[in-house]
């Protein structure tokens, strides 16, 4: 059973992390069906950083510090990516749909390029000698305790920015601004609020979350190999996003669920009960997809979306 918690956090924590992303571009008035790419985007110029910064040795023997360097550099790389989608969202008013579906599928395409360029294959693996442990002992809380005797460093940083990023959104004068730009624009702006501005700001975080969440998963449930892929993780933390009704609850709760049927499938050979089913486990790989299909029907007419979302900000409206 601990085995199996423990294995439901590796896959939650990216989910939960991605999902609240999404939840802080939506509440702030854009769609953000991009996250797929920004993931992406994110997980392969983390890579790319994770194997130059090991190859020089720049960090010695300390992977920790690089672990977490890499993450944050993959952060900045979503967010940057992510600003193509609010400049066609926010300036030029595009179709918020069609642009983040554009971006899901240049993210694959650029990264597939340069991988190819690059190192001549449409994959890159991260060093033998890589790895996001924290070596848990003594001296941690018991309640730590539940990553196991080996956590990623990934885990630690995703539920603890989950938890000030939540606390943020709602508690901070900033925060309120931005969910007010996402309920209705035009009464925010009649008080001094720049929509613009806090749109953006919105958009930025969402990206910068998608791609640190693209490298906790390269680094963690995929073995270190990234590629033009994440493996669906991106569209599944956007149901979430939807299953939590774009609030922190909710989304943390749904992406527990969903990583727990996520891991079914890779641990379904070591779990007894599983084992003796004798089902493939591609059978379990698709559980969590007809689950999602199922909740959001039931779900639908329950949503709590933000009012405005999608729906470009024009000063001359009232």
């Amino acid at each position: 059973m601990v085995f199996l918690l423990q294995k439901t956090l590796i896959y939650a924590a990216p989910l939960l992390i991605v999902a609240l992303g999404g939840m802080f571009s939506e509440r702030s008035g854009v769609i953000n069906l991009a996250l797929e790419g920004e993931m992406i985007f994110g997980a392969f110029c983390g890579a790319i950083l994770a194997r130059a910064l090991a190859i020089s040795g720049a960090f010695g023997s300390n992977i920790q510090l690089l672990f977490l360097v890499v993450l944050l550099f993959s952060a900045l790389c979503g967010a940057l990516f992510s600003l193509l989608l609010s400049f066609s969202a926010i300036n030029m008013k595009a179709d918020q749909t069609i642009g983040g579906t554009a971006l899901n599928m240049l993210a694959a395409a650029v990264v597939n390029a340069f991988a190819l360029s690059l190192f001549n294959s449409e994959k890159i693996q991260m060093p033998a000698n890589f790895s996001g442990y924290v070596i848990l002992n003594n001296d941690i809380p018991p309640i730590l305790q539940i990553f196991g005797d080996k956590a990623y460093l990934s885990t630690y940083v995703i539920v603890i920015a989950f938890v000030l990023l939540s606390i943020w959104i709602y508690k901070t004068k900033t925060g309120m601004r931005m969910r007010a730009c996402g309920e209705h624009p035009q009464a925010a702006a009649s008080v001094g609020i720049n929509v613009f501005k806090m749109r953006y700001l919105g958009t930025v975080i969402s990206g910068a979350l998608a791609g640190l969440g693209g490298y906790a998963y390269i680094a963690t449930v995929s073995n270190g190999t990234a590629e033009a892929s994440v493996g669906g993780m991106g569209f599944l933390a956007l149901a979430i996003m939807i299953f939590g009704n774009w609030k922190p609850l909710g989304i943390a709760l749904g992406a527990l669920l969903f990583g727990f049927l996520k891991c079914i499938g890779p641990v379904s050979s070591s779990l007894d009960f599983l084992k003796n089913l004798g089902l493939p486990m591609y059978f379990y790989n698709i559980i969590p997809y007809v689950v999602v299909l199922i909740v959001l029907a039931l779900t639908s007419k329950k949503s709590g979306c933000p009012k405005a979302e999608g729906i470009p900000y024009d000063k001359g409206m009232r």
